[in-house]
């Protein structure tokens, strides 16, 4: 199963409530221009990313390379108003560093980062719980689901972060079947 196969499954489980998540569902592609991510955007989508999920006993997303997954997922899963929204989100999320702390979001501290992302996190359960249908999705929500997405599908975060089982259990092919019994039992 490819890495784009499980995404589509994970969306599938969490009830397609992801952002992105009909595009992925359906699988559909558009003629669209796409918003390109320069290497400078990469770099500071994985400063946030390892900023919600840094390096521990673990390695963190920035080691499962989550700001390149980010781009990918937005300009291919991502409808135009939300490549739109997450592209100035990166914008936004630097000017509020700069306003906070004189700094952009990558000069300013570890303890400055997560502080600022408290923050903003905050905002965006607010402005999600309070957004009318019709609103533009939260640019930091977008970039958090993206991160825990990205880093959860990657080998590091199924194998070294969570207990990696290759095969639970085993298969048994031949198992006897009852009338009245359930087909997947």
């Amino acid at each position: 199963m490819d890495r784009r196969e499980a995404v589509k499954y994970i969306s599938i489980l969490l009830g397609g409530t992801m952002v992105g998540a009909n595009a992925i569902l359906t699988g559909c592609k558009s003629d669209d221009k796409k918003m390109q991510f320069s290497e400078d955007d990469i770099r500071f989508l994985d400063e946030v990313a390892e900023t919600i999920l840094p390096t521990t006993s673990t390695p963190g997303a920035k080691a499962a390379q989550v700001g390149l997954f980010m781009t990918v997922m937005v300009n291919d899963s991502y409808e135009e108003k939300d490549q739109k929204v997450f592209h100035e989100g990166i914008d936004k999320l630097n000017k509020a560093s700069k306003d906070a702390y004189n700094k952009n979001f990558i000069s300013a501290s570890p303890q400055q980062r997560l502080e600022l992302l408290v923050k903003l996190d905050a905002e965006q359960k607010d402005y999600t719980k309070n957004k009318k249908p019709e609103d533009d999705n939260h640019y930091f929500r977008m970039m958090k689901e993206l991160t825990l997405l990205g880093y959860f599908t990657s080998e590091i975060g199924l194998t070294q972060a969570r207990r990696y089982v290759p095969v639970p259990g085993r298969y048994e092919g031949c198992i006897p079947y009852k009338k009245g019994d359930k087909a997947f039992a």
